[in-house]
This record gives structure tokens, C-alpha cells and sequence, in this order.
């Protein structure tokens, strides 16, 4: 410690109001390191909330003395109690997305409630609790429901319950496959309740599917769109991101058509029944004789026998039945079928470097047919139907750059916190200034002594005379100087003699005077 503030006293002004205000600087940035530490870490709780859910989060958090810190719609707490937190206020109901739920049937009474009461009650709570089904999908901020009130009235038939959701997005608009989705929901929640009476509107889209989204020239730019990133997503992987461009143009059918055919092939009988009917048919006459008075006696015929004939007549038929093979085709087109396909593409040219620079040529014609290949596969191309395909290689107009380049995070494995690379930073300029300022110096002193040459020894008398005694004595003497080991040996031998000042010049008068007695000129 005494070696420490010997080399400090040792020090010039100028490195001692350094070495001070390093240790100040060191000081400080401990004292900032501890209030951070003691800081707790924040992190977030809710973001995108309405400010009315907003209020009722902040009120239970004062309620319960929780630090916290709201950043424009956020509310951050403390990072090892949010966990925590999210489970408490989920137990109280908050944050209520889509409004009140079926905890509105809680407050009605027995009393003084009327049927049209319960039922408006009823239909408000079935619109909360949907809302709050479908708010709670990620990419979802805000979610309203509406659904009309049938009643039921001889007066009235055939009426049917409609619905209507209202969604506001996060980021992305609406699709349609989650538009989809929501209709069916919202379908199976509400008795006698069709899904195609249920509209879906996106707050910033405006209508994703209503009455008319079963119509097909609705659904056929969502089919060409579909397409469309089909074929550049393939394309874009061999010519890369931005060199090509695609458009296609679906036609589809607007009428139902019924087409019933019935096809019969006579080469193709087959006997099923065979029914075979024979007659037979025996006749035996025989033909008049005279007429005598024997033959009108009784016993007289036997002598009157006339002329005898027989006849057998075989008749046969057969019937057989044949059935032949019957095809019976019913096949029903209704709207939206595709009926025409127009695909054009464009990709750009390849650039090869030559002695005077780069420069731009098409694509062969094998290139081209290859790509031509890959749409037709991608779309589902059919010449029978009409459809036409068009690529061509053109050049496109020179742009700048899109976007930024990622960089790579400074750690594996996630971010590092801002207050950390802040501490980190501060701690590392300190560090800095007490190497250059103050242990550099001290260092470069230090090698400066070791290589100083000694000084120039006063000369010997003449003829070998020897020093005096009082010269031995002065230089042997110790002396608070010594003590304090100035920097250099002249430093040391200018404080001797200033501190024993009458005993140097004695010393110096004897030395002369013992010179000149000894004829040194």
C-alpha cells in the first residue's frame, strides 16, 4: 500500500488528476452497475389492447402494487412476476377481449325480468363470448359480432338468422381460408344458423366473404392469385427474387349445366330369358257313303262303312329376350368451373462479362422450354380447353437494392438485452481510459528509469589523490530523499545537497582547495 502511494506522490500533476478522475469514473460506473442490477428487468405484459381494457389492466396492477411501465399501448412489469401476473388477471377475466360474456345472465334477477329482457341479455352474452373466441386467435386484435333477433311470429315465414363479424388485424389482412373458418364458427354457435348467412369483414379489407362469396367471379382472383405465387415462387428459384414477373387471368363459368347421356351398345347382348311353346294338333274324319234303308237302320252302319282320313299338325315357337349394355351419365357443372387459362410470363436475361464489360442476352430457347414445362405443370394447363401460355425474355430496367442485408446476432442462442450492452459498453471505455491514461504512463516511466544512463562521475583529483573522508561520510548518509527514491540519480543527488546544504559547501571548499594545493589547474 505505502509502495502504491509513494508511485502516486511520485507522479506528476498531470497523471495524478487522471489516475483521480479514473478512480471517480470506476466509481461511478459501480455505483450505475449496482442501481441497474437493482433495477428489476422489464418485460411485457399486454400490448395492442383498447384503452378501456387498458384501464381495467392498469387498475387491478395499482390495486395489487405492482410496478409497472406503459409504453405507448404496452404494459411492461417485472420480468420474474409476469407469468404470475398473466394467471391472476386471467382469473379475474382480464383483459376482456369482445365485451361482456354470459357473466351478463349473472346480473339479471328473478324478479322484474322479462322475457325481452332475457332474450336481448342472452344474445348480447352469445355475442361477447363468440367475439372473445375469435380475439383470442393470434394474429387478431379486435373482434365484433352482431347477430339478428328472430322471432317467431305466425305473420312472418321462412325467416332465417343472419350474423356478421367485424375482425381488426394485427398485421396481415384477413384470408380467406380464416374467413372461412370464422363463418363455420360462428355458424355452429347460433341455432338454425346457416353459414352462408354469416358476412365476415375485415375493419381494414372490408368484406373477405358475404352473400356474394360464392359467386365465381369473387372467388377467381383468389384462385389467380393463388396461382400466380404458385409459378413465381418457382420461377424466382432458378432467376432469383425480383427477375421475373407473372400474371394470370382465370375465366370461369357463370351457369349451372345438367348433361344426361345415356349410351347403348348393341354388339354387347346378352340373353337373359328364352320361353319355347310347341303345339301338337291330331285331326281323324271320314267321308259320306250312300244312303240306304240299312244305314238308317240301327244296326245297319256296319254294312254301310264310308271312306276314313287322319291329319297331326306340330306348330313350335320360341321367344328369346336379350338385354344390351347401358351406360347412364349425369354429370352437373355449376358456376365457377374453370373454363379458359391465360398465363404470360416474363423473365429477365442473363448477364456474361466480356472485354468491353458486362453484357445482357436473352435466354436460350431450352431454358425457355423448360419454364414453359414447369407453369404448364404448376397451373394445370390444358390446350383442349384453350388455355395459352406465353413466356418471353426480356431485359428489366437496372434498381436498387431491396430491403437490408440480415446480420448475424452477436451471440448464439438469442438477443442480448439493451441495458446489458450498455453496461457492457461503459465498463469496456473505463477499462480503456485507465490503460491509456493512467496504467500507460506509469508503465512507460518505469521503462524510462531501467534505460537512463548513469550519470557523469565527478573527476578524480590529480596524481591519485584520494577522496576525503567527509565525502565518504556525506555519501553513505541516508537522507529522507532516499527514503523517497526520487526518479532519477541526478534528482537524487540535487535533493541530497539541498538538504544538507552547509555540509556541501564545505565539502565542495575542501575539495577545491585540496585541488589547487595539489596543482590541479
Amino acid at each position: 500500500m505505502s509502495d502504491l502511494i509513494s508511485r502516486f506522490e511520485a507522479m506528476p500533476g498531470r497523471f495524478r488528476l487522471i489516475a483521480g478522475g479514473a478512480a471517480i469514473a470506476v466509481m461511478a460506473l459501480l455505483l450505475l452497475l449496482a442501481r441497474v442490477a437493482g433495477t428489476p428487468q422489464m418485460a411485457l405484459l399486454y400490448s395492442g389492447l383498447e384503452p378501456s381494457v387498458a384501464a381495467e389492466v392498469l387498475t387491478a396492477l395499482e390495486a395489487e402494487q405492482v410496478e409497472h411501465d406503459v409504453r405507448g399501448n404496452a404494459i411492461y412489469v417485472s420480468e420474474d412476476r409476469r407469468d404470475n401476473l398473466r394467471l391472476q388477471l386471467a382469473g379475474r377475466g382480464l383483459p376482456a377481449s369482445g365485451g361482456a360474456g354470459y357473466e351478463l345472465l349473472d346480473e339479471l334477477s328473478g324478479f322484474g325480468t322479462t322475457s325481452q329482457m332475457f332474450d336481448a341479455a342472452y344474445r348480447r352474452a352469445q355475442e361477447g363470448e363468440i367475439a372473445r373466441t375469435i380475439a383470442s386467435a393470434p394474429a387478431i386484435r379486435s373482434a365484433r359480432v352482431h347477430l339478428s333477433r328472430t322471432e317467431n311470429s305466425p305473420f312472418r315465414r321462412n325467416q332465417q338468422a343472419t350474423a356478421s363479424v367485424t375482425v381488426t388485424m394485427a398485421n396481415a389482412p384477413l384470408s380467406s381460408d380464416r374467413a372461412r373458418a370464422l363463418r363455420h364458427l360462428v355458424a355452429s354457435s347460433v341455432p338454425d344458423l346457416m353459414p352462408e348467412a354469416v358476412s365476415i369483414i375485415d375493419a381494414q379489407a372490408g368484406i373477405i366473404i358475404g352473400e356474394d362469396s360464392d359467386d365465381p367471379a369473387a372467388n377467381a382472383s383468389d384462385r389467380a392469385a393463388q396461382m400466380r405465387a404458385n409459378v413465381l415462387r418457382l420461377l424466382e428459384a432458378r432467376v432469383g427474387p425480383g427477375r421475373a414477373f407473372v400474371e394470370i387471368n382465370v375465366d370461369t363459368t357463370l351457369d349451372t349445366e345438367i348433361v344426361t347421356e345415356r349410351v347403348i351398345d348393341p354388339d354387347s347382348r346378352v340373353a337373359i330369358s328364352t320361353d319355347v311353346e310347341e303345339d301338337l294338333e291330331q285331326a281323324t274324319g271320314s267321308g259320306p257313303g250312300a244312303v240306304t234303308v240299312a244305314s238308317n237302320l240301327p244296326d245297319g252302319d256296319a254294312a254301310a262303312e264310308g271312306n276314313s282320313n287322319s291329319r297331326e299338325v306340330t306348330r313350335t315357337r320360341e321367344r328369346v329376350n336379350y338385354e344390351v349394355s347401358e351406360v347412364l351419365r349425369e354429370r352437373t357443372s355449376n358456376p365457377g368451373r374453370i373454363s379458359r387459362l391465360s398465363v404470360a410470363v416474363l423473365v429477365d436475361g442473363m448477364e456474361t462479362a466480356g472485354p468491353d464489360g458486362t453484357t445482357w442476352q436473352p435466354r436460350p430457347q431450352s431454358e425457355i422450354a423448360a419454364m414453359a414445362e414447369l407453369v404448364r405443370a404448376a397451373v394445370g394447363f390444358d390446350a383442349a380447353r384453350g388455355d395459352v401460355l406465353t413466356i418471353e425474355s426480356m431485359q428489366f430496367p437496372e434498381r436498387g437494392e431491396v430491403g437490408t442485408v440480415a446480420n448475424a446476432p452477436a451471440f448464439i442462442g438469442g438477443t442480448i438485452p439493451l441495458s446489458l450492452i450498455l453496461q457492457l459498453g461503459v465498463l469496456s471505455a473505463v477499462v480503456l481510459l485507465l490503460g491509456l491514461f493512467v496504467l500507460r504512463p506509469i508503465l512507460l516511466t518505469r521503462r524510462d528509469l531501467d534505460t537512463l544512463p548513469n550519470p557523469a562521475e565527478l573527476p578524480s583529483p590529480e596524481n591519485g589523490a584520494a577522496i576525503s573522508p567527509e565525502l565518504l561520510m556525506l555519501e553513505n548518509m541516508p537522507s529522507e530523499q532516499e527514503a523517497e527514491k526520487p526518479e532519477t540519480p541526478l534528482a537524487r543527488l540535487r535533493g541530497t545537497v539541498e538538504g544538507r546544504r552547509p555540509e556541501s559547501v564545505d565539502l565542495l571548499r575542501n575539495w577545491i582547495d585540496s585541488g589547487m594545493t595539489e596543482g590541479v589547474p
